[in-house]
Protein backbone atom coordinates (compact mmCIF):
# COMPACT_ATOMS: atom_id res chain seq x y z
CA UNK A 1 0.00 0.00 0.00
CA UNK A 2 1.41 3.42 -0.96
CA UNK A 3 1.86 6.03 1.78
CA UNK A 4 -1.29 7.91 2.56
CA UNK A 5 -1.57 11.63 1.88
CA UNK A 6 -2.87 13.18 5.09
CA UNK A 7 -5.07 15.41 3.00
CA UNK A 8 -6.78 12.47 1.30
CA UNK A 9 -9.96 11.07 2.88
CA UNK A 10 -9.66 7.60 4.48
CA UNK A 11 -12.36 5.08 3.74
CA UNK A 12 -13.65 2.54 6.26
CA UNK A 13 -11.65 -0.45 4.90
CA UNK A 14 -8.38 1.46 4.89
CA UNK A 15 -9.00 2.71 8.42
CA UNK A 16 -9.61 -0.84 9.62
CA UNK A 17 -6.36 -2.10 8.07
CA UNK A 18 -4.39 0.73 9.60
CA UNK A 19 -5.90 0.07 13.02
CA UNK A 20 -5.10 -3.68 12.85
CA UNK A 21 -1.48 -2.96 11.92
CA UNK A 22 -1.13 -0.54 14.75
CA UNK A 23 -2.64 -2.94 17.31
CA UNK A 24 -0.34 -5.76 16.15
CA UNK A 25 2.70 -3.90 17.43
CA UNK A 26 4.40 -5.62 20.43
CA UNK A 27 4.02 -2.56 22.59
CA UNK A 28 0.31 -3.25 22.92
CA UNK A 29 0.86 -6.84 24.12
CA UNK A 30 3.60 -6.48 26.70
CA UNK A 31 1.20 -6.49 29.64
CA UNK A 32 -1.04 -9.26 28.36
CA UNK A 33 -1.11 -12.20 30.84
CA UNK A 34 0.32 -15.52 29.75
CA UNK A 35 -1.75 -18.69 29.29
CA UNK A 36 -0.54 -19.97 32.66
CA UNK A 37 -1.49 -16.71 34.37
CA UNK A 38 -4.94 -16.83 32.82
CA UNK A 39 -5.38 -20.46 33.88
CA UNK A 40 -4.34 -19.65 37.45
CA UNK A 41 -6.73 -16.72 37.52
CA UNK A 42 -9.57 -18.98 36.43
CA UNK A 43 -8.68 -21.54 39.09
CA UNK A 44 -8.53 -18.78 41.69
CA UNK A 45 -11.94 -17.49 40.70
CA UNK A 46 -13.39 -20.99 40.88
CA UNK A 47 -11.87 -21.65 44.30
CA UNK A 48 -13.06 -18.27 45.59
CA UNK A 49 -16.60 -19.33 44.74
CA UNK A 50 -16.39 -22.66 46.59
CA UNK A 51 -14.09 -21.43 49.40
CA UNK A 52 -15.01 -17.79 50.04
CA UNK A 53 -13.37 -17.86 53.48
CA UNK A 54 -9.98 -19.05 52.22
CA UNK A 55 -6.97 -16.84 53.14
CA UNK A 56 -6.50 -14.08 50.58
CA UNK A 57 -9.85 -14.71 48.89
CA UNK A 58 -11.45 -11.49 50.06
CA UNK A 59 -11.48 -8.19 48.20
CA UNK A 60 -8.44 -5.99 48.44
CA UNK A 61 -5.99 -8.76 49.34
CA UNK A 62 -4.11 -8.70 46.06
CA UNK A 63 -4.49 -12.45 45.61
CA UNK A 64 -0.93 -13.29 46.71
CA UNK A 65 -1.80 -15.55 49.60
CA UNK A 66 -4.67 -17.07 47.70
CA UNK A 67 -2.36 -17.90 44.80
CA UNK A 68 -0.16 -19.73 47.29
CA UNK A 69 -3.19 -21.72 48.44
CA UNK A 70 -3.94 -22.61 44.83
CA UNK A 71 -0.38 -23.76 44.17
CA UNK A 72 -0.31 -25.86 47.35
CA UNK A 73 -3.61 -27.45 46.42
CA UNK A 74 -2.37 -28.30 42.93
CA UNK A 75 0.82 -29.76 44.39
CA UNK A 76 -1.21 -31.89 46.81
CA UNK A 77 -3.38 -33.17 43.95
CA UNK A 78 -0.28 -34.05 41.94
CA UNK A 79 1.24 -35.95 44.87
CA UNK A 80 -2.05 -37.81 45.40
CA UNK A 81 -2.21 -38.78 41.71
CA UNK A 82 1.36 -40.08 41.75
CA UNK A 83 0.70 -42.04 44.94
CA UNK A 84 -2.44 -43.60 43.49
CA UNK A 85 -0.57 -44.58 40.30
CA UNK A 86 2.34 -46.11 42.21
CA UNK A 87 -0.03 -47.93 44.55
CA UNK A 88 -1.78 -49.49 41.58
CA UNK A 89 1.51 -50.65 40.09
CA UNK A 90 2.57 -52.10 43.44
CA UNK A 91 -0.62 -54.10 43.69
CA UNK A 92 -0.27 -55.91 40.37
CA UNK A 93 0.60 -59.11 42.21
CA UNK A 94 -2.37 -58.85 44.56
CA UNK A 95 -4.69 -58.40 41.59
CA UNK A 96 -3.30 -61.62 40.10
CA UNK A 97 -3.82 -63.62 43.28
CA UNK A 98 -6.05 -66.57 42.44
CA UNK A 99 -7.83 -66.98 45.78
CA UNK A 100 -9.22 -64.30 48.02
CA UNK A 101 -8.06 -64.28 51.61
CA UNK A 102 -11.38 -65.66 52.90
CA UNK A 103 -12.40 -69.22 53.83
CA UNK A 104 -13.91 -71.24 50.99
CA UNK A 105 -14.27 -74.84 49.78
CA UNK A 106 -13.53 -76.46 46.46
CA UNK A 107 -17.15 -77.63 46.33
CA UNK A 108 -18.35 -74.04 46.64
CA UNK A 109 -16.14 -72.89 43.78
CA UNK A 110 -17.28 -75.77 41.56
CA UNK A 111 -20.91 -74.92 42.24
CA UNK A 112 -20.28 -71.26 41.45
CA UNK A 113 -18.46 -72.23 38.25
CA UNK A 114 -21.35 -74.38 37.08
CA UNK A 115 -23.83 -71.62 37.87
CA UNK A 116 -21.83 -69.13 35.84
CA UNK A 117 -21.49 -71.61 32.97
CA UNK A 118 -25.26 -72.21 32.94
CA UNK A 119 -25.74 -68.46 32.45
CA UNK A 120 -23.07 -68.23 29.76
CA UNK A 121 -20.71 -66.21 31.99
CA UNK A 122 -17.67 -68.11 30.78
CA UNK A 123 -14.98 -65.81 32.16
CA UNK A 124 -16.35 -66.07 35.70
CA UNK A 125 -16.88 -69.81 35.27
CA UNK A 126 -13.24 -70.27 34.22
CA UNK A 127 -11.97 -68.35 37.24
CA UNK A 128 -14.14 -70.21 39.71
CA UNK A 129 -13.14 -73.59 38.28
CA UNK A 130 -9.46 -72.77 38.67
CA UNK A 131 -10.17 -71.60 42.21
CA UNK A 132 -11.76 -74.99 42.83
CA UNK A 133 -8.51 -76.60 41.68
CA UNK A 134 -6.51 -74.44 44.06
CA UNK A 135 -8.73 -75.27 47.04
CA UNK A 136 -8.71 -78.96 46.12
CA UNK A 137 -4.92 -79.00 46.28
CA UNK A 138 -4.93 -77.26 49.65
CA UNK A 139 -7.69 -79.45 51.11
CA UNK A 140 -5.74 -82.57 50.18
CA UNK A 141 -2.56 -81.08 51.68
CA UNK A 142 -0.80 -81.33 48.33
CA UNK A 143 -0.06 -77.62 48.60
CA UNK A 144 0.18 -75.54 51.75
CA UNK A 145 -2.44 -72.80 51.99
CA UNK A 146 -0.76 -69.54 50.98
CA UNK A 147 -2.67 -66.29 50.42
CA UNK A 148 -1.59 -64.39 47.33
CA UNK A 149 -0.59 -67.44 45.29
CA UNK A 150 -0.96 -66.76 41.57
CA UNK A 151 -2.19 -69.22 38.97
CA UNK A 152 1.31 -69.58 37.55
CA UNK A 153 2.73 -70.37 40.98
CA UNK A 154 -0.08 -72.85 41.58
CA UNK A 155 0.70 -74.63 38.31
CA UNK A 156 4.44 -74.74 38.95
CA UNK A 157 4.13 -76.04 42.51
CA UNK A 158 1.40 -78.59 41.76
CA UNK A 159 3.02 -79.90 38.56
CA UNK A 160 6.13 -80.74 40.60
CA UNK A 161 4.19 -83.35 42.62
CA UNK A 162 1.22 -84.33 40.41
CA UNK A 163 1.29 -86.05 37.00
CA UNK A 164 -1.06 -83.40 35.56
CA UNK A 165 -0.50 -80.87 32.77
CA UNK A 166 -1.61 -77.51 34.16
CA UNK A 167 -0.40 -75.39 31.24
CA UNK A 168 -3.51 -75.44 28.97
CA UNK A 169 -5.99 -74.57 31.72
CA UNK A 170 -3.82 -71.92 33.35
CA UNK A 171 -3.09 -70.45 29.91
CA UNK A 172 -6.81 -70.04 29.26
CA UNK A 173 -7.27 -68.37 32.64
CA UNK A 174 -4.55 -65.80 31.95
CA UNK A 175 -5.77 -65.16 28.41
CA UNK A 176 -9.27 -64.39 29.69
CA UNK A 177 -8.51 -62.47 32.88
CA UNK A 178 -5.33 -60.62 31.92
CA UNK A 179 -5.25 -60.84 28.13
CA UNK A 180 -8.72 -59.37 27.46
CA UNK A 181 -9.85 -62.43 25.54
CA UNK A 182 -13.44 -63.60 25.87
CA UNK A 183 -14.28 -66.71 27.83
CA UNK A 184 -15.67 -69.60 25.80
CA UNK A 185 -17.35 -72.96 26.48
CA UNK A 186 -14.22 -74.67 25.11
CA UNK A 187 -12.03 -72.73 27.51
CA UNK A 188 -14.24 -73.64 30.43
CA UNK A 189 -14.13 -77.31 29.40
CA UNK A 190 -10.32 -77.20 29.65
CA UNK A 191 -10.60 -75.94 33.23
CA UNK A 192 -13.25 -78.55 34.09
CA UNK A 193 -11.00 -81.28 32.66
CA UNK A 194 -8.08 -79.94 34.70
CA UNK A 195 -10.21 -79.98 37.84
CA UNK A 196 -11.24 -83.58 37.24
CA UNK A 197 -7.67 -84.62 36.50
CA UNK A 198 -6.45 -83.06 39.75
CA UNK A 199 -9.17 -84.82 41.75
CA UNK A 200 -8.22 -88.18 40.25
CA UNK A 201 -4.45 -87.71 40.45
CA UNK A 202 -2.24 -89.06 43.20
CA UNK A 203 1.05 -87.43 44.14
CA UNK A 204 4.17 -88.99 42.70
CA UNK A 205 6.24 -91.11 45.10
CA UNK A 206 8.89 -89.04 46.86
CA UNK A 207 11.72 -90.90 45.14
CA UNK A 208 10.25 -90.00 41.75
CA UNK A 209 9.90 -86.30 42.52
Amino acid sequence: MSPMNPAEPVDRETARELAEKELDKPVYHRDRPSFVDEALDQVEEWLKKIMPDAPGAGPGTGGGSFTLVVLLLLAALLVAAVWWWMRGRGNVRSRKALLEDVPSRSLDHRAAAEAHAAEGRWAEAIRERLRAVARELEERAILDPRPGRTAQELAAEAAAVLPVDFAPGVGVFYDVWFGDRPGTPEGYRLLADLDQAVQAARPRPLEAV
